[in-house]
């Protein structure tokens, strides 16, 4: 959902088992998109997942729609840094979610040679910060924390550890602003059942958080100011590919680069899919609903 990270260190055993999981280039074990009119699989796509939100919903919405237009997909739950490593070395097809050009700015700069960055994007009105409940009158800014230490116990409730938004604000905000805070990980899950208790007993928390995200129709939350921009402005969803993928599934790319969102559709999408069963029951939900705009990005 945000995210500028070092680099993941994993042991070598764990990683060669997390990457044989994700399964050996699969480009290059089909016959891509051609043969339209077959009745067979056009292609298995291996797509990375993150544990947030936005990308579960949005992950399961095109593992619907491309299904539907006979692939196979896979959805691997990685987090960012072995996503990134795995696209480097042809071990999975795609990632839907990269934010620029901020939060993943060191994986950009790390990755540019070996994986495909889309200059297209998704969604354009992304915004990321720390935001705290609307109760807390006297903090508004990033300025205030420092002040209000004892309050917060010097901690920012986080997510996942290899996010980079997480990275953004261990390196860069605590030291830009000299807070002696402490940023504890966990996940995005644990962080909003945390955001919620404080909120529930009208405790102060303060977390790292972006927008899209079903969380703020949920509570009355605010973001801080930041006035020296760690978090930089407006960011922009790109995806990205492993070198290759246009050439064997040169429609899928296609559709790809027509996806576009506004908050309206990521919205009530994040809503299905965090009301139903299951996820991919929640996306089913969403793209019956809404055919007409799926068409526009799947059009030949």
């Amino acid at each position: 959902m945000s995210f500028i990270k070092s680099k993941l260190i994993i042991p070598g055993i764990t990683l060669v088992i997390v990457l044989a999981a994700c399964g050996s280039n699969s480009g290059a074990q089909n016959s891509g998109d051609s043969g339209e009119d077959s009745s067979e699989s056009k292609g298995t796509i291996d797509m990375a997942q993150i544990n947030w939100a936005e990308n579960i919903a949005v992950s399961n919405m095109w593992k619907v729609i491309l299904e539907e237009k006979g692939y196979d997909v896979n959805l691997k739950m990685l987090d960012m840094g072995v996503i990134m490593q795995s696209l480097a070395s042809d071990d999975l097809d795609i990632n839907l979610e990269v934010w620029l050009p901020i939060q993943d700015k060191a994986y950009l700069e790390e990755y540019k040679d070996d994986v495909f960055f889309s200059e297209a994007t998704w969604y354009d009105n992304a915004k990321v910060g720390l935001v705290v409940p609307k109760y807390m009158k006297d903090i508004n800014s990033i300025d205030d924390l420092k002040a209000n230490k004892e309050k917060f116990n010097g901690e920012i409730t986080g997510f996942d550890s290899g996010a980079g938004t997480m990275e953004v604000t261990k390196k860069d905000l605590i030291s830009e602003y000299n807070l002696d805070y402490e940023l504890i990980p966990s996940s995005e899950p644990a962080m909003i059942t945390a955001i919620g208790d404080a909120i529930e007993n009208k405790e102060p928390v303060v977390s790292p958080l972006w927008s899209p995200h079903r969380v703020f129709s949920q509570y009355d939350l605010k973001f801080l100011e930041d006035p020296k921009n760690v978090y930089g402005q407006t960011e922009k969803i790109h995806h990205a590919t492993r070198q290759g993928f246009a050439d064997d599934f040169p429609k899928v790319s296609k559709w790809m680069k027509n996806w576009k969102m506004d908050d309206d559709a990521v919205g009530q999408l994040m809503t299905y899919v965090n009301d139903a069963e299951e996820p991919i029951e929640g996306a089913q939900k969403w793209v019956e609903e809404n055919q007409d705009l799926v068409d526009e990005w799947t059009t030949e």
